[in-house]
């Protein structure tokens, strides 16, 4: 993924350290799945979704196999994160398909490869590296492409507008990860990870450029500015949210 002006963002070590340690690192992963299948249209023959930054693709996995009459486009931008992605949903056969995109970029929202009308459009953990301006654009686009009666859903880093907030949020995430950890039986400790690596975006006093959340607020208005509907909130906790709105029939 770039950053908008060519340089790289996203690395490839990046991509490794998140498929290693991603169960522990994303507060709740299966949970935000769950909710994730929960707000997704049932689909019939012939309708199709998008991932936008499918990552390993188990996002992507589970709503092949929740929706079996649906098929699938996952988009990222790391080759590993595709390799994976590709090997994952490969006893989908022809109902996926994984494509390389740049998440900054306007050039991969106008290719054929991109179903014309998807009746979703998902994304986790990848709108944050967008600025607001960008975010904006992305939302405009997505209700333009999107299927009368299709839905957006976003799961999200979000920023918080109060050092209280932004506290919770930190302290929050940190035990979230160290619950997480306790079921971990395999090499290596997932907590020490995530301490060394500074995942937890709230914890850094100077934190990656690359990390651009957005106000929840700001984010429910801008899907409404787009056009969307029943622009709603699912779920919040350790300053990551899922929202979502509805294209209009």
């Amino acid at each position: 993924m770039g950053d908008g002006d060519g340089k790289p963002a996203w690395q490839e070590s990046d991509s490794t350290t998140f498929m290693d340690w991603s169960r522990y690192f994303v507060p709740r992963r299966a949970t935000q799945i769950r909710i994730i299948l929960d707000l997704v249209p049932n689909a019939g023959a012939g309708d199709g979704y998008v991932e936008l930054c499918c990552g390993e693709g188990r996002l992507s996995e589970a709503l092949l196999r929740a929706r079996p009459e649906a098929t699938l486009l996952a988009l990222d931008g790391s080759a590993a994160m595709r390799r994976a992605a590709a090997a994952r949903l490969a006893p989908f056969g022809d109902r996926a398909c994984v494509t390389a995109f740049d998440l900054c970029g306007d050039d991969w929202r106008k290719l054929p490869q991109v179903p014309t009308d998807p009746l979703a459009i998902v994304s986790s953990l990848a709108v944050h590296h967008l600025d607001d301006g960008q975010k904006q654009k992305l939302y405009a686009d997505m209700h333009n492409a999107l299927k009368p009666g299709g839905r957006l859903i976003i799961a999200d880093l979000i920023e918080h507008l109060s050092p209280a907030a932004k506290w919770v949020a930190t302290w929050t995430w940190d035990e979230s990860t160290r619950e997480a950890a306790l079921e971990h039986q395999g090499p290596g400790d997932p907590y020490q990870q995530f301490m060394a690596t500074g995942w937890n975006y709230y914890a850094d006093p100077n934190p990656d450029p690359i990390d651009k959340p957005s106000p929840l607020l700001a984010q429910l208005k801008w899907l409404e500015q787009a056009g969307f509907i029943e622009v709603d909130v699912h779920w919040l906790l350790a300053g990551h949210a899922i929202f979502s709105g509805r294209k209009a029939t």
